[in-house]
């Protein structure tokens, strides 16, 4: 199909090119809908409009999201001219279903990926050792690290009404950990796999529970994912011409500043609201890909007055303490919104959380309890 677009492009048939990319992007995303999200859709609309239609749960094919991405990705490349078009099928498959990437990504891109992947390649006995040493650190991570957190953090959250209070914000920290030991211990055999195959594949996480805000977490977390959405949902939202238009009309009609930030905060809502429901179909993912749009836009709003304490106490914001700070307060802050998580219902949740609060166990909980949940 980004064959198709290409060659209608360069006859002057724009309708031709536009035709295509829309049956391709059909095509690809109708799959990911009825596989992955007919269920929730169907529940929801029961449940709205209380009626029983009935719920098909139908097997998820492995990887899915991941290989879908990434020939979405290939089709828009294509159609916006950013890659040429693949003549050979084959390879276009092989991009397509290069097997260490198909569970957890990272998502790439045809451009990035073409030249190494399709590339003659030599057995390298350099390469080959450090990608079997990150291979093994990728199962020691997973097998030795996560496995062993998640007992606790199941335990943990398996039981909401007895382990509430001090239990909640700790399993909210054993995930964090378990999360992060998990998905890098999987890129880590990705990349590691790829090596010895001579293959390269860009780093998907570079230290990110050391972000300092929420915006630079991001840019730090499963990098492939967030450029993903960055590149193909909220730069082409936020120049949409329906939105201009919207917000030109709310310039004039409400106020100029308020105008100016409506295209941005539309596109950002819109674009984590689509990732949440990446991440799952239901709705605490929802709910978690919005609060994230909230902290991002919250953030927003209050940077005048970051500027501004930065100015002021500049020899303070520079120091290792603060910095800790701003460490720490991110940590925290994403460590209470994978809570959603955790539970998996959002009532469940929000209750949780607020008893971190209201419950005074921490006595309790460090009195050799935490040795009990299989840690």
């Amino acid at each position: 199909c980004g064959r198709m677009i290409y060659s209608a492009d360069r006859q002057g048939k724009t309708g031709k090119k536009k035709a295509f990319l829309c049956v391709s992007m059909v095509g690809n995303l109708a799959l990911l809908g009825v596989f992955k999200y007919l269920g929730f859709f169907t529940q929801t609309v029961n449940s709205v409009f209380h009626l029983s239609i009935p719920v098909f749960s139908l097997a998820l094919p492995v990887g899915i999201s991941f290989y879908t991405f990434q020939t979405v990705s290939y089709v828009i490349d294509v159609y916006w001219e950013k890659v040429e078009p693949e003549r050979n099928i084959l390879k276009v498959a092989l991009f397509t279903s290069f097997f260490p990437l198909l569970i957890q990504g990272p998502i790439s891109r045809f451009g990035d990926l073409k030249d190494t992947l399709f590339a003659e390649h030599k057995a390298d006995l350099k390469q080959i050792s450090f990608g079997l040493q990150r291979i093994l650190w990728g199962y020691f991570k997973k097998l030795v690290i996560a496995d062993r957190l998640l007992v606790a953090v199941t335990a943990l959250c398996g039981d909401p009404t007895a382990y509430s209070g001090a239990y909640v914000l700790l399993g909210a920290v054993f995930y964090a950990a378990e999360l992060y030991a998990d998905f890098t211990g999987g890129i880590d055999i990705t990349i590691g796999i790829a090596q010895v195959l001579g293959v390269s594949v860009k780093e998907n996480f570079i230290r990110p529970y050391f972000s300092r805000n929420i915006a630079e977490y991001w840019r730090r977390w499963h990098i492939s994912m967030g450029t993903w959405f960055k590149d193909y949902i909220f730069y082409p939202l936020s120049v949409a011409p329906w939105l201009l238009k919207l917000s030109k009309k709310a310039r004039k009609s409400i106020s100029d500043g308020f105008g100016k930030k409506l295209s941005v905060y539309v596109s950002t809502i819109i674009t984590w609201f689509l990732t949440g429901l990446w991440h799952g179909a239901a709705w605490n993912f929802v709910v978690w890909g919005l609060l994230n749009a909230f902290f991002i836009l919250l953030a927003e709003e209050f940077k005048p007055l970051s500027v501004k304490f930065r100015e002021k106490h500049a020899r303070l914001v520079s120091g290792f303490g603060y910095r800790v700070f701003e460490t720490l307060r991110t940590f925290f802050l994403m460590c209470s919104l994978r809570i959603l998580d955790c539970y998996r219902d959002v009532a469940v949740s929000f209750k949780a959380f607020g008893s971190i609060f209201t419950t005074n166990n921490w006595g309790e909980a460090f009195s050799g309890e935490l040795l009990k949940l299989g840690l």
